[in-house]
């Protein structure tokens, strides 16, 4: 692939189709009596023009990047995995066994174990259907949707039974230790002696994040491992020719996935909510998939797209109170037309664009 169709395939088609999305979107708020530059004008506002929220914004955007790396290591080995729901619920479930089941003198010290907890957990939970797949021949897709259920009724039954405090009514275990609670953006930014005003819940998960991307960027294009990953998803059998075993990287690919996605519940379960909730992934898992499609399975891609839809969800909550007449199910609208034009109409812009590149090139040439 050239350099220019690179262009076309990472920047110039995601444009396109995020364009698409918006003016259909406009369209509706034309049809319910709205102006849609106004309501543009408000999730702008919404989700970036105030340390509020923004804070909000980078707090989804950090569950979209941990569910879209997982999806995108994924899509490398030529895996559909849409199983970060369940995985990011049990990762919690690790996150919450460490910080309630160990007396952490600080943050500093619990917070480490909770990332291999909440990895280890996640990773657990992807690799079952990961060796169906490889050993049994069962559909990943079929599998992973099958241990999302698994995992909520399992969740449901441990947070009733085993973690719920005597006397409580509310499905959900007790409060993390004070010690556990992890820093805010506010006191991060207080460190470098930055005045920056509280803007909850954005804490240091955050940055857990964006070295995940740095790491994915580094394992998937300058490890030998990605380059197997990436061989096998490109053509198995050219891939067993070159002596890679499909079953190792099968295991391997779902194990990264699923710890990616288990890393979900730093965010939400101990930076957030500080303790384990019955639905602390509120579909993160499935949005994952959207922000690997429209990244291009590409770590920096995965980041924008994962921002893009960290302002959709917060804006989108401002403009249901900002303008009455968009309910909350006009904003899933919107939200599904971005991912409908970025992943399953994606093919309608890219092909005419190539074509068009080709015969550019052909009368150049």
């Amino acid at each position: 692939m050239s350099g220019r169709q690179k262009w076309v395939d990472l920047v110039l088609v995601p444009l396109i189709n995020l364009t698409l999305a918006l003016l259909v979107s406009g369209l509706v708020v034309v049809l319910i009596g709205e102006n849609p530059l106004h309501a543009i004008l408000i999730i702008l506002k919404g989700a970036l023009g105030s340390a509020y929220g923004l804070g909000y914004t980078l707090y989804y955007t950090t569950n979209f990047i941990f569910t879209g790396l997982a999806v995108a290591v994924a899509f490398h080995a030529r895996m559909f995995n849409i199983g970060g729901e369940g995985q990011a619920m049990i990762g919690g479930l690790g996150v919450a066994i460490v910080c309630l089941g160990i007396p952490w003198p600080h943050w500093l010290l619990a917070f480490p174990a909770a990332i291999i907890a909440a990895a280890l957990f996640g990773a657990a939970w992807a690799i079952v259907p990961g060796y169906l797949q490889a050993r049994r021949g069962s559909h990943i897709v079929i599998t992973t949707i099958m241990f999302n259920f698994i995992a909520f009724a399992l969740m449901l039954y441990l947070l009733v039974h085993v973690f719920k405090p005597p006397g409580q009514m509310a499905p959900e275990s007790a409060r993390f230790p004070e010690s556990t609670h992890l820093p805010s953006a506010q006191e991060m930014f207080a460190w470098l002696g930055i005045a920056f005003p509280k803007s909850p819940p954005l804490n240091i998960t955050f940055l857990v994040a964006l070295i995940s991307c740095v790491l994915v960027w580094l394992l998937i294009w300058h490890t030998r491992l990605g380059y197997a990953i990436r061989a096998y998803g490109w053509s198995e059998s050219a891939a067993v020719y070159a002596g890679i075993s499909p079953t190792r990287i099968i295991l391997i690919a779902m194990t990264i996935s699923g710890g990616l996605a288990g890393l979900m519940a730093l965010n939400t379960v101990m930076g957030e909510a500080e303790r384990l909730l019955n639905d602390a992934v509120q579909g993160a898992g499935f949005v994952g998939i959207a922000v690997a499609l429209m990244g291009r399975s590409h770590p920096v891609g995965v980041f924008l797209a994962a921002v893009l839809f960290g302002a959709l969800y917060q804006g989108g909550i401002e403009l249901e109170f900002e303008m009455p007449a968009v309910s909350r199910e006009m904003i899933v609208v919107i939200q599904a037309l971005v991912i409908l034009f970025t992943g399953a109409l994606e093919n309608m812009v890219r092909d005419p664009l190539h074509r068009l590149l080709l015969r550019r090139q052909s009368r150049t040439g």
